[in-house]
């Protein structure tokens, strides 16, 4: 299979282990890739709604693709979010190519960009926890059973459609807080000198120039692969929104991959972090 050469790769809110999760869908797009630098910008594995009765070979598969990109030269850059926070205890840890981290800074040819998960912003994790927890539950139920009635409207030939997109698109306050969100990121972006702010979080892939007196400055969202299955691409100096499936992953890539879901095992898996280890 030809991979893609990118300088960085950004991927945020996959919830490994829940049933939203588009893993083998994600595990195509990570094939066609070959990234320098690989940051997962929060909410990975999704220990919140972690159940022992559900982790699919595709989840696992996702873990171990990750693992192999550091075990072959690829950073790997891990930002905790807010469904893997229980990660925060491990912050600052190396091993080989990867790393776990809060947040990130990197100089992107000159200009700085800031990157976070998001949930610093959100007023009911930090004030509000069980109450959090409870909505990414009912998210997930969700997300079930619109994939139901998506494989129903399938059957009848019509177009599939997203409730959580319905839901969130008609509900003044979601469309209020999405805004809010973006626009403080921004602000605090612009004020201590970043050119870009890379976050994920509220699940809304998103790329807009925010400008201000004092500033301008590049707002990126990586999106979900829940809903969206999108992630963001920096190469040659540009950004790139990138949404699954595209034109870069054909049908025989995807072919591959799903032959690679086979592959996991135990053994594979510790083979892969005692490489990181090294």
């Amino acid at each position: 299979m030809e991979k893609r050469e990118i300088e960085l790769v950004v991927l945020s809110d996959i919830h490994l282990g829940t049933y939203g999760c588009h893993a083998k869908e994600l595990l195509y797009y990570l094939n066609s890739i070959k990234p320098k630098t690989l940051v997962l910008n929060g909410d990975i594995i999704d220990i919140w709604q972690f159940r022992k009765r559900y982790f699919p070979k595709a989840h696992l598969n996702v873990i171990k693709k990750i693992l192999d990109f550091a075990s072959k030269g690829t950073e790997v850059i891990y930002i905790t979010g807010n469904h893997d926070e229980m990660l925060r205890k491990f912050s600052n840890t190396k091993m080989g190519n990867f790393s776990i981290v809060d947040k990130l800074v990197l100089n992107l040819d000159g200009k700085k960009a800031w990157f976070f998960h998001g949930d610093v912003f959100d007023a009911s994790i930090q004030n509000a926890k069980w109450l959090a927890k409870i909505g990414g539950w009912g998210y997930d139920t969700l997300i079930l059973l619109n994939r139901l009635i998506n494989w129903g409207l399938v059957k009848l030939g019509k177009e599939k459609f997203s409730l959580s997109k319905k839901i969130k698109n008609s509900v003044k306050k979601a469309l209020k807080y999405i805004s809010d969100f973006e626009q403080v990121a921004a602000e605090l972006a612009i004020d201590n000198g970043y050119k870009y702010v890379i976050c994920g979080h509220i699940h809304q892939p998103k790329m807009i120039r925010k400008v201000r007196e004092n500033g301008t400055c590049l707002y990126l969202n990586s999106g979900d692969w829940v809903e969206n299955l999108t992630s963001l691409e920096y190469h040659d100096k540009r950004w790139e929104l990138k949404t699954y499936p595209s034109s870069n992953i054909k049908k025989t890539d995807v072919t591959n991959a799903s032959l690679e879901l086979e592959d996991v095992t135990p053994e594979s898996m510790l083979a892969a972090i005692t490489i990181i280890g090294k």
